[in-house]
């Protein structure tokens, strides 16, 4: 027998609030689940500004950071579970993200230049 989320009566998300080290997520149901942001890396090596654009998911079965392409569950989050995003993935994120970095950078300094 296969039970869906559903049919076990997961809540879903209302709303998230994110400091330096947490991640909270406020539940329909009334509960708060909190959980350390280092179980996120990509959250934890995250600005403020891109930790705070994100949406639900799933009519609120989860969390999406557009700019980390990051996706948390809410069921994950009640089981426990931290993220299961390999080593090697995370540093490829982590490589990709400098790139970027030194070409903002580079983009920056240009326009300063221009003006």
């Amino acid at each position: 027998m296969i039970t869906s989320a559903t049919d076990i009566g997961i809540p879903t998300a209302l709303g998230i609030t994110i400091t330096d080290d947490t991640l909270s997520v406020e539940l329909r149901d009334g509960r708060t689940v909190a959980v350390p942001l280092a179980w996120f890396p990509r959250l934890s090596h995250a600005t403020m500004r891109e930790r705070t654009h994100w949406r639900l998911i799933g009519r609120g079965d989860g969390i999406h950071w557009e700019d980390l392409d990051e996706d948390i569950s809410v069921a994950n989050l009640l089981a426990g579970k931290a993220s299961g995003e390999s080593q090697a993935s995370f540093k490829k994120w982590l490589a990709s993200r400098s790139v970027r970095k030194k070409k903002g950078s580079r983009q920056s300094r240009r326009s300063v230049r221009a003006r």
